[in-house]
Formats: structure tokens, C-alpha cells, sequence
């Protein structure tokens, strides 16, 4: 473990009602608030100034059971879940989207969750770390310019552990929930973002699609940054326009994209300890289910 400050840890009652609610949701999936998704307002998706190259680094994934994922969805039985990283080329910039794992990630990183979380959590010693990823892709980490997280849990932010000196563009709203005061949020890592330079942005922009906030990273319109918020206070996703046509990278808003397809949301073992606002966190997912067919979406964690 490399932080020295105290981890915030969920209460009995909280692991009680997450332990109890997986169950009760395997069979009794939380309804979908047809009202907010009626009132959503699609703004549409914006001109894109240019195209970007997107490459997810390889990982190793396993399979979980699916109504551990998504709530009352049994089919299929089991669903492959990963820990993946991506690379983006724009012509002003090559960066890393979400480094999650570095060397050692169990004894540097996961040591620091809830012992609950940690059992549902903890991927498999041979997982690959963010360099090893890098160099199976034929990428010099080198030629890395900055880090991007999509928010700041572990398995999002734990490569940047062996990527010292790499900068990082943070949202301000999750740097400011992650790295303030004398107890840590469960889940995060503030060494990985300590001691490095750091760029923090707002979501200054316009609504986009069904988002209510943006930021424009190059000011171009090639990478939008939207609001995900309920994950984590300050969850945002990487909009932008590839060969293949527009695509957004949700980070953790969805596990699955089969939450979107069904609209459900996470299992609550373990989401009810992960997800900092569970009632954010459905409205997210009610905002993708209502663009599902305008793009292409792709959770951090979907093989």
C-alpha cells in the first residue's frame, strides 16, 4: 500500500444493504424512472472538428456472473469484465485514457479498499499493467504526453504509479473529492495523482446530447468531455468522433453496456459500495439509455 492517509470505509449498514440488495435485485431490478427519461432533451451531437484514433490497450478479462453487474439480467449467464486503458491520437497530442493497473496492483493499490470491496473487486495477479499494455500495443510510453482519467478510483488511476512525471488533466469537481481532506474516498489512490503536474479543467461548455455540461479539451471539437456524474462526483466521458463515427468513452457510468440495453442499474454488490450517489448514477444511466442508438458507447470494463 504507498498512501499514508486514512481510507474512508463503508458502515455495517451500508455492507448490509449491499450485501442484501443483491439478491432482491437479481430478481427485483430497480424500475426505470420513465418520467426523468421522458424529460430528458436531446441537444444532439456536435460538429466535430476532426477525427481522432482511439486504441484500447489489451487486456485480460474475466467472467463475472451477469446479475452481479446488472440487476436482474440472467442472461447471459456470465459477462467478460476488464480493466481497460485507452490510447488517444489527436494531432496535438497522444494520451492515456483511464491507466488503471501498475505493477504489483494488488499490494500497491486494491490493499486500500474495504475488505467487502476488495473481495469482488481484486482482478488476477497475471492482469496487465499499463506498460506492459502499452508496449504489446506497439506504443512508447514515451510518447505519452498526458493522462486522462475518466475519475479517480483505482483501477482508473493506479498505472500513473509507474508513469511519474506524466501530467494529468482532472476534472477540478473530482480532484477536489479525491485528494481534500485527511480521509481518502474508498476506492481512490492519491498517490497516483500526488507529486505530478496536474492541469485541472471545469465543465465549462454547452449541454451536449442528453448532458447537462461540457468542456471542449482542445477547443476544437474533436474531444468533448461530458458530465457523468454518480459514480464519483466529478465522473466524466470522453466524446469524440472516430472512423467509425461518434463514440464516447463512459468510463464506469455503466459497467456493461448491457445496463444501457436493459436499462439496469449495477448490481448493489458491489455498486452500492462503489458508486459515491446511487440516485446520479441510475439518472447516468437513463442519459445513455435515451442516446443508445446515436453512437457508440463504451464502458471502461466491457472486453
Amino acid at each position: 500500500m504507498v498512501d499514508t492517509d486514512p481510507v474512508a470505509a463503508p458502515g455495517l449498514v451500508t455492507c448490509c444493504r449491499a450485501l442484501g440488495g443483491l439478491p432482491v435485485g437479481a430478481v427485483l431490478p430497480r424500475h426505470p424512472d420513465r418520467r426523468f427519461l421522458a424529460s430528458l432533451e436531446d441537444r444532439g451531437l456536435p460538429r466535430f472538428g476532426r477525427s481522432v484514433e482511439v486504441i484500447t490497450l489489451p487486456q485480460r478479462a474475466r467472467r463475472v456472473p451477469t446479475p452481479a453487474i446488472a440487476e436482474g439480467v440472467w442472461r447471459p449467464a456470465r459477462t467478460e469484465n476488464a480493466v481497460n486503458a485507452f490510447v488517444i491520437r489527436h494531432p496535438e497530442a497522444t494520451f492515456l485514457v483511464d491507466p488503471g493497473i501498475c505493477v504489483d496492483v494488488v499490494d500497491r493499490a486494491v490493499a486500500e479498499l474495504p475488505r467487502l470491496l476488495r473481495l469482488a473487486v481484486t482482478p488476477p495477479r497475471d492482469v496487465v499493467d499499463i506498460r506492459q499494455a502499452l508496449h504489446l500495443a506497439g506504443i512508447d510510453a514515451a510518447d505519452i504526453d498526458f493522462a486522462l482519467p475518466t475519475h479517480l478510483h483505482w483501477d482508473h488511476v493506479a498505472g500513473l504509479l509507474d508513469l511519474p512525471g506524466l501530467p494529468a488533466y482532472l476534472h477540478r469537481l473530482e480532484h477536489s473529492w479525491a485528494m481534500d481532506g485527511p480521509v481518502a474516498p474508498q476506492g481512490g489512490v492519491r498517490a497516483a495523482v500526488r507529486n505530478r503536474p496536474v492541469t485541472l479543467y471545469d465543465l465549462d461548455g454547452p449541454p451536449i446530447l442528453t448532458f447537462a455540461r461540457s468542456h471542449d479539451l482542445f477547443g476544437d471539437r474533436s474531444v468533448i468531455l461530458v458530465d457523468l456524474p454518480g459514480h464519483t462526483p466529478g465522473s466524466v466521458g470522453l466524446l469524440v468522433q472516430t472512423s467509425s463515427g461518434p463514440t464516447l468513452l463512459a468510463g464506469d457510468a455503466v459497467w456493461s453496456r448491457i445496463q444501457i440495453d436493459r436499462l439496469r442499474q449495477k448490481a448493489s454488490y458491489p455498486g452500492l459500495l462503489a458508486d459515491a450517489d446511487r440516485d446520479a448514477a441510475w439518472e447516468t444511466v437513463h442519459r445513455l439509455y435515451a442516446i443508445r442508438d446515436r453512437l457508440a458507447i463504451i464502458p471502461s470494463h466491457e472486453s
